[in-house]
């Protein structure tokens, strides 16, 4: 299953291709889950941005999504977690800017490559202003990943901060990762790591361009 862990913001984002009803016990963080994952599938199938041509318009829809229902700063924060403390305003904004971008230009070009993936929605734990929703992501095989979604209240919205793909967290992968760039070199290269993969995808993004 390393394709659905390294495609985690996938799942997270689309659902993939069909959802089965939310339990009858769920709360408001599985209701706004859902509506941001009935939206992407709406982008999707709409026949306006159907086609090659549209590419570049339907993953900027997807991506309007994803910046509604997914708190970037609060999923890089975590992602740092004690080298976030040092830094400066800007530069945690230069870095939540960076990250933010990154998973999305990474994730969101995935999204139409799935299908036939079912997503069940099967409990929801809610502890104050955090809530996780446990999901199952059923494989066209019949295989059954636990997804799960946790999630902070920002007033009276519930945003996702970190998902889990069968117990491995997206955060806590992110984190090893940033950390060992850091400890084995600095901040600063972990940044400039961070620029050469965005130029990286932004030049993929325009070859895309011209194709069409």
């Amino acid at each position: 299953m390393n394709w659905l862990r390294a495609n985690a913001m996938v799942l997270a984002m689309a659902g993939l291709v069909a959802m089965t009803a939310a339990p009858a016990t769920a709360g408001v963080a599985t209701d706004q889950l859902r509506g941001a994952v009935d939206r992407v599938l709406k982008t999707l199938e709409d026949p306006l941005l159907k086609g090659e041509a549209k590419v570049p318009d339907r993953r900027a829809a997807v991506r309007k999504i994803a910046n509604e229902i997914f708190d970037f700063g609060e999923i890089a924060k975590r992602s740092l977690a004690r080298h976030w403390q040092p830094l400066s305003e800007t530069q945690r904004n230069e870095f939540v800017g960076l990250f933010a971008d990154l998973l999305e230009r990474s994730y969101i070009s995935k999204i139409e490559t799935y299908g036939g993936e079912k997503i069940q929605y099967t409990a929801e734990r809610t502890d104050g202003d955090y809530a996780t929703v446990s999901t199952k992501i059923i494989t066209k095989n019949g295989t059954e990943v636990p997804v799960d979604y946790r999630m902070v209240k920002r007033g009276e919205r519930w945003l996702v901060y970190d998902v889990s793909i069968e117990g491995v967290s997206l955060v806590s992968n992110y984190r090893t990762q940033f950390n060992k760039i850091i400890q084995t070199s600095s901040y600063s290269e972990l940044v400039s790591k961070l620029r050469s993969k965005q130029d990286e995808l932004l030049a993929e993004d325009k070859g895309q361009k011209k194709k069409l």
